[in-house]
């Protein structure tokens, strides 16, 4: 299973945000649309969950076991 990863630094905002979040990709779309809604004041839509979901790339890290 490919993780993925969503970071905060990619997005301009004014509180220079370094959040990043990493998981399955549902996972990592849910947790960063939650983010986005409590922290930067986004609307949860599904057209806002789709531009988001563009943004999601894959983990570089290997997981090791």
């Amino acid at each position: 299973m490919t993780r993925k990863v969503a970071d905060c630094r990619q997005f301009p905002s004014e509180m220079n945000c370094t959040l990043t979040i990493s998981g399955e990709e549902q996972e990592v779309l849910d947790a960063a649309t939650m983010h986005a809604v409590a922290v930067h004041g986004e609307t949860d839509t599904p057209e806002f969950r789709e531009q988001l979901k563009t943004f999601l790339v894959e983990e570089k890290v290997p997981v090791t076991h």
